[in-house]
């Protein structure tokens, strides 16, 4: 078994070469897709992912090939997973169902999870985690996000019940939730999760004080979420939509009534399935579309981040963004992207094709 090796190189060509993981399929529905999880280390690179019949899949990449470790079936189908919350000794991998179930897999172990939870009425469509892998203050927490319009703050050290439930209030119609993330995690205390909606609401949770902090709506399905950092006072949000578009929301001055500035991108033809930031730079990231293609985006800021409005208020000011590269790696869309922490430009993706490529994006340093 292999993966696929690419370089983007300043040519703008792509050298190619690729296996096939028979298998590696991604659900039919919502726009979060059998996630491609990865843990890099600097012998090895080491990859996890689900199949479409609740297969998780551990592959060693090393010196150009991979091998595949083991393979562990269940009998529901996984439909999202993250190791955010699990400690660089133990990686454990906590996982989200079709059957609203909330797992941790100790995959040297897996017969049984480490911790179980039915955690919500319909599928988990989104997950993520904090306080593990050396990123992010304050305790390890997951959240989940569902088709039944819940969004819930799990310890995994605290059985049964979530730390945190945020749900429609009486008498709103309930939306399915496509994506969530953390960040804000830089003390003890402060720790904050977005959430994005079939109906293009985001809303911004502060966990410290329990309430809705923010929110809004960019007319279009929220398909991913991501902070460019989780471990640092909020900076900057970036959100994907199903109609092929981007906002770059500036997080660090909230003005009383209009929010966080924003800037919008029209980055491809197709969904925005993915944003990933690169661990090394947080003014560059990742776009995945639905054509099979991969934009490299960077963030400038402006020449300064706020300004006074008539009142005298303070508010925002949105930066702009260029697109440095773009390749087409695949004819189906990239469900899933991950940058390695260690090694700069390695990431991952998984996509329609039932394909999972390895990529090397080159001269990241010199940007």
């Amino acid at each position: 078994m292999g993966a696929l090796q690419c370089q983007i190189r300043d040519d703008g060509q792509l050298r190619p070469g690729h296996r096939r993981y028979p298998g590696v399929r991604d659900p039919a529905r919502g726009p979060k897709a059998a996630a491609g999880v990865h843990l890099v280390s600097q012998e090895a690179v080491r990859r996890y992912w689900m199949r479409w019949n609740g297969v998780p899949v551990v592959v060693s990449y090393l010196a150009g090939h991979s091998a595949l470790n083991h393979q562990i079936e269940k009998a529901k189908p996984i439909k999202c997973g993250t190791f955010g919350a699990a400690s660089l000794q133990q990686r454990f991998l906590a996982t989200g169902d079709f059957d609203g179930n909330l797992h941790i897999w100790n995959l040297e172990a897996p017969e049984i999870p480490v911790y179980s939870v039915k955690g919500h009425k319909e599928i988990i469509n989104t997950i993520d985690g904090i306080g593990g892998l050396g990123i992010g203050e304050g305790a390890p927490e997951i959240v989940t996000g569902s088709r039944d319009g819940t969004v819930k703050v799990w310890d995994p050290r605290q059985k049964e019940d979530p730390v945190a439930n945020m749900e429609p209030a009486q008498g709103e119609n309930k939306r399915d939730c496509w994506t969530v993330a953390f960040g804000n995690a830089y003390n003890q205390e402060e720790r904050v999760v977005c959430a994005g909606y079939d109906n293009g609401d985001i809303k911004l949770f502060d966990l410290r004080n329990m309430s809705l902090r923010w929110e809004t709506n960019i007319k279009n399905g929220v398909c991913s979420l991501e902070f460019d950092r989780k471990d640092i006072s909020m900076n900057k949000l970036v959100a994907t939509s199903l109609e092929g578009k981007f906002h770059v929301f500036d997080m660090r001055t909230q003005h009383p009534t209009k929010g966080f500035a924003s800037v919008t991108e029209k980055a491809h033809k197709s969904t925005v399935w993915q944003v990933r930031h690169l661990p090394q730079n947080r003014e560059l990231f990742l776009t995945t579309g639905g054509a099979g293609n991969l934009h490299l985006w960077k963030y400038e800021y402006p020449a300064h981040r706020s300004k006074k409005d008539s009142e005298g208020l303070e508010m925002g000011v949105a930066g702009s963004v260029s697109l440095l590269q773009n390749v087409t790696v695949s004819t189906q869309p990239i469900s899933s992207l991950d940058w390695s922490p260690d090694k700069r430009g390695l990431c991952i993706c998984s996509s329609f094709d039932q394909m999972v490529r390895v990529l090397i994006v080159t001269k990241l340093q010199t940007i």
